[in-house]
């Protein structure tokens, strides 16, 4: 038995009469048992009579497919009715009720979204679409997307109920309907969880959605761009001004006279139901972090394209990102990090001992062997590494450091895979980093979009350590350049660099170098080790970028220099933690 009372009984028989179907029915009587809901449509048609006619014991036949008596209309039926005239109200033209079609007719309601759009067969086809999409998944977020005329209807409708149930001296508020998206979900999640095995959750990370539309009456909700103008504004990333939001906007503020007189349609069944227009999968963003070190001197960060013409075959984004979107199987990925280095500038690192990694010191020769660095020997097991700071770019199996780097997140959009074991994310790393002697990854994670905000915590106030190999145009000797070790914060001026003005603004940035170390080389070369504030521009500093920075290292030894390499030794972000080797 419903939970339906006597004052139900008129608002049931008049709905019962428009051919509105038996879910919507009990919406507008306020009932809210999910499980009622459950029910076949025939269960639910066949309680209604029962209600109807007052016998719960003996229920009597029920005849589908037979036509309404009356068609409903949004007009006054008497012209002498003083409340209708006065409030615009709607009468049933006749109290008699025939039960309406189970099958044939579409609910004038919801256009059919709970009658087959909502049961088994239904549900069979999300899920069909679901498993074809090649999603992982241990639970899910199920949405709907439903077309905005459901809301002028709904709104004819319950004038028409709130004017039945006023006649008992009841009133019936519009926040007392059950909503139609609601009821849909009482009744479609546990058919989706039964179906695919896995829970229906709102935190879920997988969606699927399903869009409908209903072309037949998109032309309900158009007389209220006059009646509301100001509520519907045309947007470029809208197809329509009649959104969801904006007809809900203009039902908040049109007066039921008005749209008693305005809405243009009879509340009769429509000859068609909703129609699907989209079933959708998706997946949250899953945020992968790590350190990495680039050991080439023309490698970019990002792909380089200048007017659709590729300058590089790969770059580090890429290196690392390819077996990441294969791994998680996904549609595209988004890089960043803590900074950025040139093309030709390295990303090294503090060096660590370790069992695999890389020597990275590199020079244009080797001052303690005085051999180019080709010509060194290249270490075995079973050898010693030379401890010289400039020593080349080697393999080594046995006797290798590893290195800190620079720290990047990626973010991988709509992956298909989310989960992995730690074990997994090491082999993916031991592959990445097998893949290429360019860079190298390590603690590689899967982090929280909250985290990443700490790479980026400090931007202005961290640190970043640079090697830098320089030229100097008149000879020097060792005692020419000691003086730059006792100098402490260095404040510099630096105008927008030229070779990155074309993409950002010109301005006048202070920077500071906190400290520099230097070793002497030979008549014209020398080793300058910096620790700066980020955001330094260190080439500019060696250079001058004809005097857009000042002062610089040109202005401060009293001749023309240059720089020929830059490693970047640290960067100071005690970020992602560091994960046990």
């Amino acid at each position: 038995m419903f939970p339906l009372t006597e004052k139900d009984r008129r608002v049931v028989q008049m709905l019962l009469s428009a051919r509105c179907c038996p879910r919507c029915i009990l919406r507008f009587c306020s009932v809210g048992i999910q499980t009622t809901y459950r029910l076949s449509r025939k269960e639910l048609f066949t309680e209604l009579h029962k209600f109807l006619n007052g016998d719960e014991d003996k229920p009597k036949e029920v005849e589908y497919g037979q036509p309404p008596c009356k068609k409903m209309r949004l007009q006054d039926s008497e012209k002498n009715d003083s409340d209708s005239e006065q409030n615009g109200a709607v009468k049933l033209l006749s109290s008699e009720c025939i039960l309406p079609g189970d099958e044939v007719q579409t609910c004038f309601v919801c256009l059919g979204i709970l009658q087959d759009l909502c049961e088994m067969d239904f549900v069979k086809k999300v899920c069909g679409e679901v498993d074809s999409a090649g999603y992982h998944f241990n639970s899910l977020v199920f949405s709907v997307s439903l077309p905005p005329q459901l809301l002028v209807r709904e709104h004819a409708t319950w004038l028409l109920v709130k004017q039945e149930v006023g006649q008992l001296g009841n009133v019936l508020m519009k926040d007392d309907i059950l909503q139609l998206k609601e009821v849909y979900k009482w009744i479609t999640h546990p058919l989706l969880s039964e179906e695919l095995g896995v829970p229906v959750d709102g935190k879920s990370l997988f969606e699927v959605s399903v869009v409908f539309a209903h072309p037949e009456t998109d032309g309900d909700c158009h007389f209220l761009a006059t009646a509301c103008r100001e509520c519907f504004r045309p947007t470029k990333n809208k197809q329509s001004v009649f959104t969801r939001m904006a007809v809900m906007k203009a039902l908040e503020k049109i007066k039921d006279g008005d749209f008693l007189q305005q809405f243009p349609h009879q509340l009769e069944p429509p000859k068609s139901s909703c129609v699907v227009q989209e079933i959708q999968c998706s997946h949250n963003s899953i945020y992968v972090a790590g350190r990495y070190n680039k050991f080439s001197r023309s490698l970019p960060q990002t792909p380089w394209v200048i007017d659709g013409e590729r300058k590089m075959e790969s770059s580090v984004e890429e290196l690392i990102g390819e077996p990441l979107k294969k791994m998680f199987k996904v549609d595209s990925l988004n890089f960043s990090s803590s900074g950025r280095e040139d093309v030709d500038v390295r990303a090294l690192g503090n060096v660590t001992t370790y069992q695999q990694g890389f020597m990275f010191y590199n020079s244009l020769y080797c001052r303690q062997h005085h051999l180019p660095h080709w010509l060194l020997p290249t270490p075995t097991p079973s050898t010693t590494i030379p401890a010289c700071p400039l020593y080349c770019l080697v393999k080594c199996p046995g006797h290798l450091p590893t290195v800190i780097g620079r720290p990047f997140a990626i973010e991988l959009l709509n992956p298909r895979r989310a989960s992995f074991s730690p074990n997994e994310l090491k082999e993916l790393q031991q592959k990445i980093n097998s893949s290429t002697d360019k860079i190298q990854v390590r603690d590689l994670q899967i982090v929280t979009r909250e985290a990443i905000g700490h790479m980026k915590e400090g931007e202005e106030e961290k640190t970043k350590s640079y090697s830098a190999l320089i030229w100097t145009e008149k000879a020097i000797a060792k005692n020419d350049i000691d003086f730059l070790q006792d100098l402490q914060d260095l404040k510099l001026d630096q105008k927008t660099p030229l070779r990155v003005l074309h993409r950002r603004p010109l301005a006048v940035r202070t920077r500071v170098i906190h400290s520099m170390r230097v070793e002497y080389i030979d008549l014209h070369h020398f080793r300058l080790y910096l620790k700066t504030q980020a955001g330094t521009y260190v080439k500019e500093f060696v250079h001058g970028d004809f005097g857009r920075t000042k002062p610089n290292l040109g202005t401060l030894l009293n001749m023309t220099t240059d720089i020929l390499e830059l490693d970047v030794e640290s960067v100071d972000v005690d970020w992602p933690p560091k994960l046990d080797e």
